[in-house]
């Protein structure tokens, strides 16, 4: 991406400007000493007597003052060229203002536009953009009248489409124009009080929805995120109006349902009040610091105040009223209302309006001591709003992240923040790879700082690596993985040799083995061989060296002469180019009736996969030209069991060949998404289901592919359904102008009089036909799309209860009986029962020279003895899984979720696996 683009609103002459800066430097800092001189008796910027001193230099239309005041808004309050790499804030807004001024008559609009842009997609920046429109205002009150308005109109749009971050970004800047004497401090405490009559009407059992309590919390949160930036104005200058809002506030907050934060925790039951009806949820955290806040002055480290630098200028200027706004009503409750039907409603509140902040205290406290509480939140929100805009240009974000106004350092915390996002449930906001990328940027940009965190970070993580939830812990090796090879797989695995003391299933111990696997497929076994010559005991746990394990080589025995002699024929044949059908032919009339479904089975798919093992490309073109013999004969579920079996074997040595072809077989039909799950609960993989991750990955492609399936469909659906709307709109128009055509023409004696040329009406009854025709070609794909939808659907739901009916069957067999157990605590021995990652208390790690505490100062590392027994860690391990997939995929299992209850989750089926579905879902286990 080209670096004009960063932030998919910028200017094509964005760094055009930015280099154009230097040569009209000198005229800026003559206009400052007229425009700044302090000569004006009216705490105006601008007297009337001084506008004759502005130095005109540039013609209305040309294009450099246009760049030249986009790259000074854009770069406001950084340390750059375009502000000569000063950091003094003040001529900062001096320079950005005075430009801005002098273009307002020509490109008032534009200003507009690009400032309210920059407002919203760099909102760790707004004080200072309020402050430059506070003093524009003092010039052109219609501007900041228009300004006003754009902002009514888009924060009254934001509200009605549920769009989280541009009301949360919109309030704070509304907040920032109060301080800045533009926006009346009655009005944003209307603004206020709109929010918050509509949150307590949403939790009202009686005219709301509780269901929806999640768009009440998030008007909440918008309101409590705008006060450190507003709170002490408002306390100023509308003490009452504000005390009332607090008042109500805290009467919501008596109201509302806690709300347990279980996007950390790992086999706790939800209904275990002991872990969490005592912690406070997200909101009451964000009301204590608030409070505290307000307890100590309103003093704020991390929120710039450049307003106070022009308050003599800005309290001349004039306040404007803000109108009205109004909050969608939400979705009535049913009459009667079942656990169901609440959980489905809950479901889509949180999809709608989720919890932005979710951050895992991963260091000790020692590490922030110097940050208060609310500083600690505001710097999560700076770091998150970098991650969101920023998200199109990594360099950028990191630069960004790394240069935030603040006067402290914060690499701990923007550590911690990033690696929440990485591990944020039920998803991420962005693909994990972007989080990669940008903790690899952040270390080049920090290297005397950040890497030390980073690893700091992961030392703690492994720590705790026993209490982390499934999804989160393949998230965590996929990343770690990922980064090691960026960084030429450097890492002191002599810290961790002591994993090969504990037993084969110990989660330390699978750990650092799955991170190895993933090394290998991500360079070569040499390589990852040579890496760990600190840990040479490790090499234990490396994958197998080699290629593909093809039966039929020249060198083996004689028992399996005639099979080679097959394989080899099939293999001329493929090399010559012969048709599918011909091969179908020979297979029918020379191998499977004589030899039997089984050796037929074996030449077929491993030969093939073997003259398709070179490549990745190799295999796929095998697939496309021959893939028709392999339906031929594995066409039923049994078989096809029987085909993973064969794929599983030849690539024995590779657990990533084995999944891409069965992928890649899944994406030809060949195989089903169900005989996929048959294979994955076949005996000799249920035994591996807590030591290794082939299995489960084998398991989230099938089950993401046909996710997605469904979601592409639905992609697809809307779009022609728009494109319908667009047709018979065609239609309409074409039909009516050939009606008009008509009208005029008439007919005397067969011919032609006083009308419309013949040919022109002959033109139109073309397009008329086309139009038609393009319309029911439309409707007839749309018919086909919504067929196949409601086919995936039905799939869709077959595979979940077939998945939910394995998972069923294999745990009630190892977990142990009803009676002796309560919760999933139960299953850890009294050595090891800590099974949440507590979200208040810090782990513990590296007390000095980064050093984790368990580790020596000879290599050698202490460690607490692993005394989880192979069958608990396995039911532990298993009903993790069982939470990862009901969580991912909770939006397309709630639709089938009736059904699910009816054939699986009975009374018949083990209470822990009932809790771990309903963990999952984010339902209480009634």
């Amino acid at each position: 991406m080209r670096r004009s683009e960063y932030v998919g609103f910028l200017p094509n002459k964005l760094l055009a400007a930015s280099r154009l800066f230097r040569v009209f430097d000198h005229q800026r800092r003559l206009r400052r000493r007229y425009l700044f001189s302090g000569r004006s008796t009216q705490n105006r910027l601008f007297p009337s007597n001084l506008h004759h001193l502005i130095p005109r230099v540039l013609s209305p239309v040309s294009p450099c003052r246009m760049n030249s005041w986009r790259s000074l808004i854009l770069r406001l309050g950084e340390k750059c060229p375009e502000y000569g790499g000063t950091a003094d804030f003040k001529e900062q807004i001096e320079t950005c203002y005075g430009s801005a001024w002098r273009e307002l008559e020509h490109s008032g609009d534009d200003i507009l536009d690009f400032l309210l842009q920059c407002a919203e997609q760099l909102p760790h920046k707004i004080p200072f953009y309020g402050t430059l429109i506070g003093l524009l205002s003092l010039e052109s009150e219609d501007f900041v009248k228009k300004i006003l308005e754009t902002i009514h109109t888009n924060l009254q749009e934001a509200l009605e489409v549920g769009n989280c971050d541009r009301i949360r970004v919109l309030l704070r800047l509304l907040t920032v124009l109060m301080c800045s004497k533009v926006l009346l401090p009655a009005a944003l405490v209307v603004v206020f009080e709109t929010l918050l009559s509509s949150a307590a009407t949403t939790v009202d059992e009686e005219k709301g929805n509780p269901a929806w309590q999640a768009c009440a919390d998030f008007y909440i949160t918008s309101i409590l995120s705008c006060l450190p930036w507003g709170g002490a104005e408002l306390i100023e200058q509308v003490p009452e109006e504000i005390d009332r809002v607090m008042v109500g506030i805290e009467a919501y907050l008596s109201i509302r349902r806690h709300v347990p934060d279980i996007g950390f925790s790992i086999f706790v039951d939800v209904n275990d009040t002991k872990t969490h009806f005592h912690e406070k949820d997200f909101l009451e955290d964000l009301w204590g610091r608030i409070q505290d806040l307000s307890n100590n002055g309103w003093k704020v480290d991390s929120v710039p105040r450049p307003h106070l630098l022009f308050e003599a200028q800005l309290v001349a200027g004039k306040c404007h009223d803000f109108g009205p706004i109004s909050c969608p009503e939400q979705p009535k409750s049913p009459p009667i209302v079942s656990t169901i039907t609440f959980g489905k409603q809950k479901h889509e509140a949180e999809l709608k309006y989720p919890q932005r902040i979710r951050r895992l205290n991963i260091f000790p406290a020692s590490k922030t001591e110097d940050l208060t509480p609310i500083d600690c939140f505001i710097m999560e929100e700076y770091l998150l709003d970098v991650l969101l805009f920023l998200n199109g240009c990594r360099k950028e974000c990191a630069s960004y992240m790394v240069g935030l106004p603040v006067p402290f350092r914060y690499e701990y915390l923007m550590a911690e923040t990033i690696f929440s996002q990485l591990l944020l449930l039920p998803q991420p906001r962005f693909k994990p790879v972007y989080y990669t990328l940008i903790i690899m940027d952040l270390c080049k940009a920090l290297p005397g700082a950040f890497p030390a965190v980073v690893a700091g970070a992961v030392r703690a993580l492994f720590e705790k690596i026993a209490e982390l939830d499934m999804e989160c812990r393949t998230r965590l090796i996929l990343w770690f993985s990922h980064h090691l090879s960026n960084f030429q797989f450097i890492w002191p695995w002599e810290e961790w040799a002591y994993v090969l003391d504990l037993p084969k299933w110990a989660p330390q111990r699978v750990f650092v083995q799955e991170i190895l696997e993933r090394e290998v497929r991500l360079s070569y076994w040499d390589k990852i061989k040579q890496s760990i010559e600190n840990a040479p005991g490790l090499e234990e746990l490396l994958p197998p060296k080699g290629g593909p394990n093809f039966r039929y080589n020249a060198e083996d025995d004689r028992d399996q002469a005639e099979q080679h002699s097959l394989s080899a024929e099939l293999g001329s044949m493929v090399k010559g180019r012969q048709s599918a059908r011909e091969i179908i032919s020979w297979i029918e009339e020379k191998v499977i009736s004589v030899h039997g479904f089984e050796a037929t089975l074996g030449v077929v798919v491993q030969t093939l996969l073997s003259i398709g093992s070179k490549s990745f490309t190799h295999l796929v073109t095998v697939l496309e030209r021959y893939g028709q013999v392999i339906f031929k004969i594995c066409s039923d579920g049994e078989k096809q069991v029987m085909l993973i079996n064969e794929v599983s074997s030849f690539w024995k040595n590779s657990a990533q060949m084995t999944s891409i072809a069965v992928d890649r077989m899944m994406g030809y039909r060949l195989l089903s998404n169900l005989a996929i799950v048959r294979w994955v609960f076949s005996p000799a993989n249920i035994d591996q289901f807590h030591t290794s991750d082939h299995p489960w990955e084998i398991l989230r492609n099938a089950v993401s592919k046909t996710y997605n399936r469904i979601s592409d469909l639905r992609k697809e659906i809307s779009t022609l359904k728009k494109d319908v709307q667009s047709v018979k709109e065609a239609v309409a128009k074409a039909t009516e102008e050939l009606d008009a055509a008509e009208s005029k023409f008439t007919l005397m004696n067969g011919e032609p009089v006083l009308g419309e040329n013949p040919a022109t009406l002959k033109r139109l009854k073309s397009f008329a036909e086309k139009a038609k025709e393009e319309m029911v070609s439309v409707c007839e794909s749309l018919e086909a799309k919504e067929a196949a939808l409601v086919r995936a659907v039905d799939e869709n739901q077959a595979l979940f209860i077939f998945l939910y009916r394995n998972f069923s069957n294999v745990l009630v067999d190892r977990l142990p009986e009803e009676s002796e157990i309560g919760t999933f605590r139960s299953l850890q021995s009294d050595q090891a029962d800590a099974m949440a990652i507590d979200t208040e208390t810090a782990m513990e790690v590296d007390k000095e020279n980064g050093r984790a505490l368990r580790s020596t100062s000879n290599g050698g590392t202490r460690y607490n003895a692993y005394c989880l027994g192979e069958n608990e860690q396995w039911c532990l391990t298993t009903l993790g899984y069982v939470k990862a997939f009901s969580r991912q995929y909770s939006s397309e299992i709630w639709q089938h979720i009736e059904q699910i209850e009816v054939e699986v989750l009975s009374e018949n089926s083990h209470p822990l696996f009932r809790k771990a579905v309903y963990c999952g879902l984010g339902l209480p286990n009634n």
